[in-house]
């Protein structure tokens, strides 16, 4: 796997949305989720971490030590109580070393009747949440079949039988998440410089491989990130993030051209590097 990191990072990850549903909410009959007092746009974080496990399922094909643990199937309890070593701590450098997953997000491991506590992972993603407020378009749809034969009998006088449905998509949305990474947490998960090139590499093409009709058109726009020469950071991620902002230059945003995203570059912090995606090759 490599040499483990010794950098912290922080890094900005913008994506779009185009005539789609990017993350339904299963509360709200599973219309996008939304802030309830704003109305701005969300993706949690579990969603974004779906599509990054998927890709790094078809890379890399569930081969150690790229394997992912959280996928359909899968018996949580079965695989910790199947993993060899006397200690929490031996299972738990197990479960690290053969799944790519536990070694980045880490998870909750204390199930099953050995158990292997829990791992904190070294990467942390934040809710991903639209520039602007974002329009909850629903659309009415039908099929030419129905499902059960008493549906049929109810549709015998109709020439075309017909079920009727709903479809909620965004018109267009830009989203915003940040994330983190920490040089200290790594260590214990022995999260290296390889896994550290496969995220950047599974959060820019994980789109082009999750496309699905209920989503629409989903892309990423750029990936802005943050390097510290410390361990520890030598900024405050905060300050790093307010380097990256986004002006509107249309009172009805349909593209991404109708946003302009900044990144001041000028006397950054001593000890912090940055760098941008598509601009630079990331991985």
């Amino acid at each position: 796997m490599g040499d483990v990191i010794k950098n912290r990072y922080d890094f900005v990850f913008f994506f779009d949305v185009k005539d789609g549903n990017p993350n339904g909410d299963p509360d709200q009959l599973n219309l996008p989720r939304a802030d309830a007092e704003d109305q701005h746009g969300l993706v949690t974080d579990v969603c974004i971490k779906r599509k990054i496990r998927n890709y790094v399922m078809l890379e890399k094909k569930l081969e150690p030590p790229f394997d992912i643990f959280i996928r359909q199937k899968q018996v949580l309890n079965r695989i910790i109580d199947g993993t060899q070593g006397e200690t929490i701590q031996q299972r738990q450098n197990n479960l690290c070393e053969r799944y790519f997953d536990i070694r980045t997000f880490g998870a909750v491991l204390s199930v099953g009747e050995k158990g292997a506590g829990t791992v904190r992972g070294p990467v942390q993603l934040t809710f991903s949440r639209s520039e602007d407020r974002i329009y909850q378009a629903e659309h009415s749809i039908t099929r030419c079949a129905v499902t059960t034969e008493e549906d049929a009998k109810k549709q015998e006088s109709r020439e075309y039988a017909t079920t009727f449905g709903r479809k909620s998509t965004i018109p267009y949305a830009l989203y915003r998440m940040h994330g983190f990474i920490s040089a200290s947490d790594a260590i214990k998960t022995k999260f290296s410089e390889e896994d550290l090139k496969l995220l950047w590499k599974s959060l820019i093409n994980a789109f082009e491989h999750d496309r699905a009709a209920a989503r629409g058109e989903m892309s990423p726009v750029k990936l802005v990130i943050f390097k510290h020469l410390s361990h520890l950071g030598n900024a405050l991620s905060g300050q790093l993030f307010k380097r990256v902002s986004i002006t509107r230059k249309s009172d009805l945003p349909r593209k991404i051209e109708d946003y302009q995203i900044v990144v001041n570059k000028d006397s950054l912090p001593p000890g912090v590097t940055m760098q941008e995606w598509p601009e630079e090759d990331v991985y």
